[in-house]
């Protein structure tokens, strides 16, 4: 069986997004790269998550095109793919049946993969566990788990580490980060601006439902193109 074509890179023109007449996201243009990690980043209200549904196809934009590799976001598409939230839902179900669940949902799946990811994520020893009963910081790295043993090309992150304590917040960091080195594409939005420094590879700045400044982590964090990126930045308050 011949490799399917990457879905990557993807291209986001004049999208738009409105809620009762209100623009959430307002003629947005994003190049998305082909590797690496993209953190997205903004003040509350910007539109960083609903710019990560919108890509993932969970909500439909009002206007303007996302396109993955010259595609729409048609199901093909979305099943390479994968999201974690910054809330997940756990089955009522075993550690090691959260995994097989998810794949499952896949034609071909091979269940010898759980236990290769659930090592990765360090739960293999918890696989019996509940996973209703797991601390915050273990059923974020389930979601992980469940997310990648699927092999997406792309990996959609909305503040995988919020609320959890700094052991917790490394743990999934490494995670991201040897999915990252795997060749997974990971988008990631963060209030965290340690968070992005330690991680991301291009910075994607949100402000007002628009994508104001799209650069190399590097050179955001040294010289910010715009004032409000700057004031960001600086712990201001950015409206």
């Amino acid at each position: 069986m011949c490799e399917p074509k990457s879905i990557l890179p993807a291209k986001v023109r004049n999208l738009s997004y409105f809620v009762d007449g209100r623009r959430l996201i307002e003629n947005l243009n994003l190049d998305l790269y082909a590797s690496g990690i993209t953190a997205i980043m903004g003040s509350n209200g910007a539109g960083k998550s609903l710019l990560l549904r919108l890509l993932h196809g969970l909500i439909v934009p009002s206007s303007g095109e996302i396109r993955w590799a010259g595609k729409q976001l048609e199901l093909s598409v979305r099943q390479r793919q994968a999201m974690v939230f910054q809330r997940p839902v756990m089955l009522r179900r075993s550690v090691a049946a959260n995994v097989d669940f998810a794949l499952k949902l896949q034609r071909e799946a091979d269940l010898s993969r759980r236990d290769e990811i659930l090592a990765m994520v360090d739960l293999l020893g918890l696989s019996r566990q509940p996973a209703r009963l797991l601390s915050g910081g273990e059923q974020q790295r389930l979601a992980l788990a469940r997310a990648l043993v699927t092999d997406p090309e792309v990996l959609f992150l909305d503040e995988p580490a919020a609320n959890l304590d700094p052991g917790a917040t490394a743990a999934i960091e490494a995670i991201v980060e040897r999915a990252r080195d795997s060749g997974t594409k990971i988008v990631i939005v963060t209030h965290n601006i340690g968070q992005a420094r330690r991680l991301a590879d291009d910075i994607v700045f949100m402000h007002r439902g628009k994508a104001i400044e799209h650069s190399e982590a590097t050179q955001f964090f040294a010289a910010p193109k715009t004032s409000e990126g700057s004031r960001f930045l600086q712990g201001e308050l950015v409206i």
